[in-house]
């Protein structure tokens, strides 16, 4: 009889571990696009500090993965290589609103890294600090983009 109420119980945790798991996962895929770009809005101006994360100062992958991970709950890799590496690439021309966009020198020579919000432009923090710009700008050499996750 003890046998049998410690499998109950067992099966119990388990049941709710995979519930809160699952839930979890799902709340990730939840966010929206505006959700994701009203949160690094929120940050324009913030300045740049290489090495920095947030929230009053930011390098390029740590404000990346700052906003995903505050909106979206999405941890990303800490550098613009490593995300590169992560993540799905995808084409400029099927790029989406909240995709990262990469530059460097080639794609073992990542540099840079800003979140794409359409219409050719992107949010990054760079040595003006967080700003919208262009991303086929002179001083950028544009490498890729990678899907992250998707948003509603």
């Amino acid at each position: 009889m003890k046998k049998f109420f410690t499998k109950v119980l067992l099966a119990f945790v388990a049941i709710i571990s995979f519930s809160v798991v699952s839930f979890h996962e799902t709340d990730a895929h939840a966010a929206s696009f505006t959700s994701v770009y009203q949160t690094a809005k929120n940050y324009l101006g913030t300045p740049y500090v290489y090495g920095a994360t947030g929230p009053t100062s930011f390098d390029c992958s740590g404000f990346t993965s700052y906003v995903y991970k505050k909106a979206a709950k999405v941890t990303l890799p800490r550098t613009a290589q490593a995300q590169y590496n992560k993540y799905d690439h995808v084409s400029a021309k099927t790029a989406e609103k909240g995709d990262l966009v990469f530059f460097g020198a080639s794609k073992l020579s990542i540099s840079h890294v800003g979140m794409y919000i359409g219409n050719g432009k992107m949010i990054d923090a760079q040595n003006r600090g967080v700003v919208i710009e262009k991303i086929n700008a002179p001083w950028w050499n544009a490498v890729g983009y990678a899907h992250v996750t998707d948003l509603d």
